[in-house]
């Protein structure tokens, strides 16, 4: 069996390599490859000495709106300077090259034919203007481009102007609804009913790159909003597939709304949407700032991602234990034993994408091969994540740049925030990862659900991520293109630290990268005054990484900084039903009423049937009301939801962290107080004192003190003072509505 199955390795290898050398799916992509870095001017970035929202923003200096066949502007307003390298993407957005700023070979080369006209380091387009219909096919709708100016003013199907340019270097959108007699005329807008939405969108990736934006794409997501009437406004700076930055996504979004208003005036309200990463951004720019949103339908959504991070991270260190350092690796072939450490969903027998590495990976490291009989949201949902956010050697976009460019850059989320975190004295950005004193699988070894000897093994060997000066590169033959990479260094196994006498070293984040995180505006803390619709499909039992509690760790940090979450509504439906349509029409009664009379605040606004809910595979009401969805989150008893669509934790959950999710760093006692404290509960850990003590000889968390990479001044005086606002402001809100 081992020989059938070296054979089929080296086949898989020898094959892969021949396609390798002879596949040209990069071809074009090396023909417009970025040639050069350019090197960052000074611009301006926000002051963070106390909370980004107490920052104000200085006034806009760029005369808006941009002309038709002008370009926007290159440099961001307050978010800090450009980052190089910058891959343009405009040819991918269907608006064609970007245009030359440059002769000296800096980002992309731009071509006339086959000659080399220039170069274009911050990718700039020149605003345009087209025009689009919408018709359905099926249950959906395709949007269309009509070529011809002529043909625009006679057609009978629902038409709208699109305009796209770039600001902040990004591409923008604005698409309103128009009269087909308003063809000629930038400014009419006699179809639009005064409401916008600004559409965001998610996917996990790094900067570096301008992102597309198809017209097409931003037209079918909001196809029935639009022929109701709403204006759409996007970026593709709004997308966190192009950047996690959330300063420069809200310094972006705030200009994209300046071109809209400074040629359409005010909208009655603008309320953002978008899923995943497209959720969290709404969360982090409406509790930023001003005069972006007015009211929130994240989707499939997280509080924010830095705080993802912390958990998700834990994941691939997890896979290689179970894998490869296991004592008994056949014990956790029960993936729902996994589970009880990981705390996300696994399955036994689900399908494993990619299941064939496991095998092969096993080989090469000399162990006894065997085929996954299961799967987990960790590997479903989060597998090469940790690559791509973590590891400086990484990146995933390396066939845009030239080799000395790739060679020369630190592909990370750490670097794209480098200069708001900073920087080590190895020029890598600070990381905020730690997993200091985390006993992964406590609350599994106080349930008698593991063994004592498990918990330790688990705890001495799992180890971390290493410093990022030592990491190296994925080793990842592409066969089938990106499609299907063949990873030989499955879990990053060669960037975890090894066991030194029996334990592996764990990885100590940056105070002031943690610090940064707050202030900046990176961590949702739940300092949210405007009214939101979180509205998800339950997605557990496909292992999806959306993960159900994410709305609650939300929900959480809202009712600590608030003291209270009347304006946060949860919907939880079926995956056959979408309730998207029914939120925006619930949001336009809420904001409609809020902005129809001054004295009516974000509560008294609300809809008196718009509660937390859950819906049926055919749009019913399952459950609905105060109560439904209470769980082991808040230490209630289980609601109707809850009990219909039952959610999971995280593996710092697990290890006895909060469900808020909140803690980058936790405070450390030693392991004999943890004793006293009965942090084990009725396990005995007495004759087991100094295997403990070796394994954690700083000291374990104490889940019940304060965060450590929680600043130590501005932002807990202004939280308890925005607390102390906050409780005036609902008794006055509950004497208005009798509210207990």
């Amino acid at each position: 069996m081992i020989k059938k199955l070296i054979l089929i390795f080296l086949l898989l290898v020898g094959a892969g390599f021949m396609l390798w050398l002879y596949q040209d799916v990069t071809n074009e992509d090396r023909h417009f490859a970025v040639q050069n870095t350019a090197k960052s001017k000074n611009n301006y970035l926000l002051d963070f000495k106390g909370h980004i929202s107490q920052a104000i923003r200085p006034t806009e200096h760029f005369s808006f709106p941009i002309e038709i066949g002008a370009i926007g502007p290159s440099e961001s307003l307050y978010s800090g300077p450009n980052q190089y390298p910058f891959y343009c993407m405009s040819r991918d957005s269907k608006l064609g090259q970007p245009e030359v700023d440059n002769y000296e070979a800096l980002g992309v080369p731009v071509y006339d034919s086959d000659k080399v006209i220039g170069y274009s380091k911050d990718c700039g387009v020149k605003t345009r203007i087209d025009y689009y219909t919408l018709s359905k096919k099926g249950s959906s709708y395709i949007a269309s481009k009509v070529t011809d100016v002529k043909t625009a003013k006679h057609t009978e199907l629902p038409l709208f102007r699109v305009e796209q340019g770039t600001i902040n270097r990004f591409i923008y959108t604005l698409i309103m609804p128009i009269k087909n007699t308003e063809v000629d005329n930038r400014r009419a807008k006699s179809k639009w009913n005064k409401r916008l939405i600004y559409q965001f969108n998610g996917g996990s990736g790094i900067g570096f790159r301008q992102g597309r934006q198809k017209a097409s794409r931003v037209m079918t997501r909001q196809a029935q909003q639009l022929l109701d009437g709403y204006a759409v406004i996007s970026s593709s700076g709004n997308k966190t597939s192009y950047t996690y930055n959330m300063l420069l996504a809200e310094d972006t979004a705030r200009r994209v709304k300046k071109q809209f208003t400074s040629l359409y005036g005010n909208p009655l309200y603008t309320v953002g949407v978008g899923g995943s990463g497209g959720g969290l951004a709404q969360y982090l720019i409406a509790q930023n700032s001003h005069g972006i949103l007015d009211g929130l339908i994240p989707l499939y959504s997280y509080p924010d991602m830095i705080t993802q991070t912390t958990y998700a991270l834990d994941c691939d260190l997890l896979n290689n234990y179970f894998t490869f350092r296991a004592a008994d690796k056949s014990t956790w072939r029960d993936w729902e034993k996994r589970r009880l450490i990981e705390g996300m969903n696994a399955i036994n027998g689900f399908p494993q994408k990619g299941g064939f590495l496991q095998p092969i990976n096993q080989l090469m490291s000399g162990f006894t091969p065997s085929f996954p009989k299961g799967s987990s949201e960790c590997i479903n949902g989060y597998f090469g994540l940790s690559a791509f956010i973590n590891n400086p050697q990484q990146g995933f976009i390396r066939e845009h740049y030239a080799k000395h460019v790739v060679d020369e850059t630190k592909w990370s989320y750490w670097q794209d925030m480098s200069h708001v975190f900073g920087i080590d004295e190895n020029g890598f950005g600070l990381s905020t990862w730690d997993n200091v004193g985390v006993q992964y699988g406590l609350n599994a070894l106080k349930a008698e659900k593991i063994t004592l000897d498990e918990f330790l093994h688990l705890n001495a060997h799992i180890g971390s991520w290493k410093p990022q000066q030592q990491m190296r590169q994925e080793e990842i033959v592409l066969p089938f293109g990106h499609k299907l990479p063949i990873w030989l260094t499955l879990w990053g196994n060669h960037n975890i630290t090894t066991p030194i006498d029996e334990v592996a070293p764990r990885h100590v984040g940056s105070i002031k990268a943690m610090n940064q995180a707050y202030k900046s505006g990176q961590v949702f803390i739940g300092n949210i005054d405007l009214p939101v619709i979180d509205a998800r499909h339950y997605l557990e039992n496909e292992l999806d990484m959306h993960h159900m509690s994410a709305s609650f760790y939300s929900r959480l940090r809202i009712q600590d900084a608030k003291g209270h979450s009347r304006n946060h509504v949860i919907w939880v439906a079926h995956k056959d039903f979408d309730p998207t349509k029914q939120a925006f029409d619930m949001m336009d009664k809420w904001l409609s009423k809020l902005k129809s009379e001054e004295t009516l605040t974000t509560i008294t606004a609300k809809p008196e049937s718009l509660k937390d809910t859950c819906f049926n595979k055919d749009g019913s009401i399952y459950g609905v009301g105060e109560g439904v969805f209470d769980g082991q989150w808040n230490n209630r008893k289980e609601g109707i939801c809850q009990s219909r669509f039952p959610m999971f934790s995280t593996s710092r959950i697990e290890a006895g962290g909060h469900w808020a999710g909140t803690m980058f760093k936790c405070p450390l006692i030693s392991v004999k107080k943890a004793v006293e404290q009965g942090i084990y509960g009725k396990v005995n850990i007495a004759e087991h004192l100094s295997t403990l003590q070796r394994i954690f000889p700083q000291g374990v968390c104490d889940y019940g003190g304060r965060d450590i990479g929680l600043p130590n001044a501005h932002i807990t005086e202004y939280l308890d003072e925005k607390f102390r606002q906050q409780g005036v402001e609902l008794r006055m809100v509950n004497k208005q509505s009798n509210l207990p």
